[in-house]
């Protein structure tokens, strides 16, 4: 796996890189390929290779951030704990919001402890809430281009809160109709991040185009795939 075509942002801190759909962030209790197999090759001369900072679905792309050492590591762990880092996500719905836009505020707990991650709305849970915005819908207003950027950092956060306003994300094989025979992908994207990691510095933006699974839908929905907006920001320093 090449992550060095697919980095986005590079100092002496941290990396940010687009990670494909499809592959998980770290090997799971079945073993298996996982991104940080790949993450040796993102050494860039430092003694050890770069540590997650967070995490993202197996089927969601986007900017996932790595930090280069322990030091970064707990910087970046903070930042996300107090919910001080923004972030973007585009997604494909089935159905039509009413509205242009909104705010989801629903408490999130574990669906049932021996299905692991999986999550529902939760008056007793943990409190959630996500903003959207719809940037486009197909003609037949079966399908929406939604924006996304949660304000808190629950497991599968978006795609429940999705599900439960009755427009479940396009592909979702837990809470949307993603598991049946011929379905799509997860058309869920985490386009942009924004991490002030420094104070004396200005903030650390990095975009990630939507990937190929998504264009079809994306079109549909009236974003042409040679806007500005679809490009991805590549910052290097060190």
């Amino acid at each position: 796996m090449n992550l060095l075509s697919r980095l986005l942002h590079r100092d002496g801190l941290m990396l940010i890189i687009d990670k494909p759909a499809g592959v998980p962030v770290h090997r799971g209790p079945k073993g298996g390929p996982s991104l940080e197999d790949a993450f040796d090759e993102l050494r860039f001369g430092l003694p050890r290779a770069p540590a997650l900072a967070h995490r993202l679905d197996k089927d969601t792309s986007g900017c996932l951030v790595l930090g280069r050492h322990r030091k970064a590591l707990d910087r970046l762990g903070k930042l996300f704990k107090s919910g001080r880092i923004s972030k973007t996500y585009w997604a494909v719905v089935e159905g039509a919001p009413e509205a242009e836009e909104g705010e989801i505020d629903l408490a999130l707990g574990r669906l049932d402890a021996a299905r692991g991650w999986w999550m529902r709305p939760d008056p007793l849970g943990l409190p959630s809430r996500t903003s959207w915005r719809v940037l486009g819908r197909s003609p037949d207003a079966s399908l929406a281009f939604v924006e996304f950027t949660p304000h808190t950092g629950r497991t599968h956060q978006i795609r429940v809160h999705a599900q439960a306003m009755g427009w479940p994300i396009l592909g979702d094989p837990i809470y949307g109709h993603g598991r049946r025979e011929g379905a799509p992908p997860l058309h869920l994207h985490a386009r942009a991040i924004t991490i002030p990691m420094q104070d004396s510095k200005e903030p650390v933006r990095a975009e990630a185009p939507p990937p190929d699974h998504m264009s079809e839908a994306l079109a549909l929905c009236g974003l042409a795939p040679d806007l500005p907006n679809t490009t991805k920001t590549i910052n290097m320093t060190d």
